[in-house]
Order: C-alpha cells, then sequence, then structure tokens
C-alpha cells in the first residue's frame, strides 16, 4: 500500500487557461499523485476549443455543462456537487481548485473543514477571500512552465477592443462622407466647415476604443518571474502583518526566530507561497523585505528578529 498522497484535481475551465496545465500538474506532482482529473465547461463554446488538446494529453476528463439560460454557469454548480461527492466516497487527502472565482470560497472551507488540504490555482486578480481559505495559493502569473518559459498571455486576442476601434472608425467614415456630401451640395466653405466640425463630433461620439494593456513584464532568459521589489514587499500590508507575525511567534527569548520556525507558523495560518512573489523561498524573500535583522543568511541556521522589539 502507498503512502504517496491522493490528489483531486478539479478544474473551472471558464476561468482558467489551458496554457497554464502544464504549471498545475508539475506543482501537484511534488506534493502527490494526481488520481482524480477533471475539467468543468460548457465544451460546445467556442471559447473553450484550447482544452480539448490539453485535456486529451494529460488524461483530464472533460466534464459537460450545458448553460441552462443566458448568464448562468452550471459549471461551477457541477464542480461543487462532484467536489462533495469525491470528498465523501473517494477520501482523497487532497484537492486542487483550478480557479479565480471566489464563489469557491465557501466549498474550499467545507472542505478543510473536513480535514481536506486545498491548493488553489489562479491569477493575480483572483478575490483574496478565496486565495485565503486555501491551503496553499498559487498565482499562476508568478510562476514558470516545466519549460522554462513564463505563463504570460500577452498574445490572447482581445475582441472587444478590436469590436471598438471598428466601430469607431465605422463612425467616422460616416462622418466623413456627410461632411463631403455637404460640401458638394452647398459649394460653399462654411458649408464645408460645418459638416466637418460634424465629422469630429460624431467620431468623438463613437465608443472610444480603450487603451492598449501593458504587456507583462519579460521574463529573464532564464525564464524565471519578475520578482518583487524591496518597496513592492514593504508596501504589501497583509504581507508584512504576516510576517511579522510569524517571527514574533516564533522567535525565542532573545527575540531570534528561526527559518524553519517561521516557515511553519506561515503555514499553519496562511496560504502564502513566496514564489506569488517570485521568490523560490521563504529566505530570500525575507531577505529581499529587509523588514528584520538576519543572521547566518543562506544557510539551515538562519534567523531574523524584528528590529522594533528592541
Amino acid at each position: 500500500m502507498t503512502d504517496t498522497p491522493r490528489i483531486a484535481l478539479l478544474i473551472d475551465a471558464d476561468n482558467a487557461r489551458a496554457r497554464r496545465l502544464d504549471v498545475v500538474l508539475n506543482e501537484l506532482s511534488a506534493l502527490g499523485e494526481t488520481t482524480i482529473r477533471r475539467a468543468y465547461g460548457n465544451w460546445t463554446k467556442s471559447e473553450l476549443k484550447g482544452w480539448q488538446q490539453v485535456l486529451h494529453e494529460n488524461a483530464i476528463r472533460p466534464m459537460q455543462q450545458f448553460d441552462p439560460s443566458k448568464g448562468k454557469n452550471a459549471s461551477d454548480m457541477a464542480l461543487v456537487v462532484d467536489a462533495v461527492e469525491i470528498l465523501h466516497t473517494q477520501r482523497p487527502d487532497a484537492m486542487a481548485i483550478v480557479s479565480s472565482d471566489s464563489d469557491f470560497t465557501p466549498l474550499v472551507m467545507h472542505l478543510r473543514e473536513h480535514g481536506v488540504a486545498v491548493y488553489g490555482f489562479g491569477d493575480a486578480k483572483t478575490p483574496a477571500a478565496f486565495q485565503s481559505a486555501c491551503t496553499r495559493f498559487l498565482v499562476l502569473d508568478r510562476l514558470s512552465s516545466p519549460s522554462g518559459e513564463a505563463t504570460t498571455d500577452d498574445e490572447v486576442p482581445e475582441p472587444p477592443r478590436k469590436a471598438t476601434r471598428k466601430a469607431t472608425a465605422k463612425a467616422t467614415s460616416k462622418a466623413t462622407e456627410k461632411a463631403t456630401e455637404t460640401k458638394a451640395a452647398t459649394g460653399g466653405k462654411k458649408a464645408s466647415a460645418r459638416a466637418t466640425a460634424a465629422a469630429s463630433a460624431t467620431a468623438a461620439a463613437a465608443p472610444a476604443a480603450a487603451p492598449p494593456t501593458a504587456p507583462a513584464a519579460a521574463p529573464p532568459a532564464n525564464g524565471t518571474p519578475e520578482r518583487a521589489t524591496r518597496a513592492q514587499l514593504r508596501q504589501d500590508a497583509r504581507l508584512v502583518s504576516l510576517l511579522r507575525g510569524a517571527v514574533d511567534s516564533a522567535s525565542d527569548e532573545t527575540g531570534w526566530a528561526k527559518i524553519g520556525t517561521v516557515g511553519q507558523r506561515i503555514a499553519r495560518q496562511s496560504s502564502f507561497d513566496s514564489r506569488n512573489y517570485g521568490y523560490a523561498k521563504l529566505s530570500k524573500l525575507i531577505e529581499a523585505s529587509d523588514l528584520f535583522e538576519v543572521r547566518d543568511a543562506g544557510t539551515p541556521d538562519m534567523a531574523m528578529r524584528d528590529p522594533r522589539a528592541g
């Protein structure tokens, strides 16, 4: 009988990208064996076509859910129902939920109440409630794929933006034609000027094209995601509070806390993962934050002390 933890992987395909699946599977391989693999969505939608090959290559079962009515998503409910059923029938050691939807927060809390670890995977925009509910939450934008390529989405098309620009161009064209017709009919310069002004006004009234989104920061040559700077780390109030609280609770009578103990304290109370900030290890993130006095850096005996403690 094997002692390898069994993990159930449940994917909300409507709120996840197929191209990031290799990152998820790579992370789970270090945690145990993914014995249950399911992805939920309405597979008749063109938006989900990118999943077909990925599901086949990774032996993931597609769970079809038709949308009962416009604006309603049955996939979320199906995922929740299956998760609860798996909890009581298969009794996995952990579940992995791939989604950026905070609607799954109650489900995660229910699973954890029953002693099941929950690993969440999603975008940086994932609401804090869902992230905090998980045993560990990993921001996929901050992780590199096994191939060494960053999981950015800079080439993903944005149909709404293109449609807006097209509408603006069409409105401008019609207004210009109107100006030309007016000028031909009157033959006067004043009429021409008025028509030209009308063209400008019509173009301005058309929906403005959304400004282009700044491309994601290009990763270094080795594919490692960009690290958060000292200033960014110190400006993250939740992170600062978490680190200081963990160091305080793990410190001895001299005020020093071992890195191993600090890591344990953090793991017990938060879904924190240093890789979400671009640091492979907690110790490196702590050093970069410059919040603490550090000794024996880079060794298993590394310790830190909050200078505010005196």
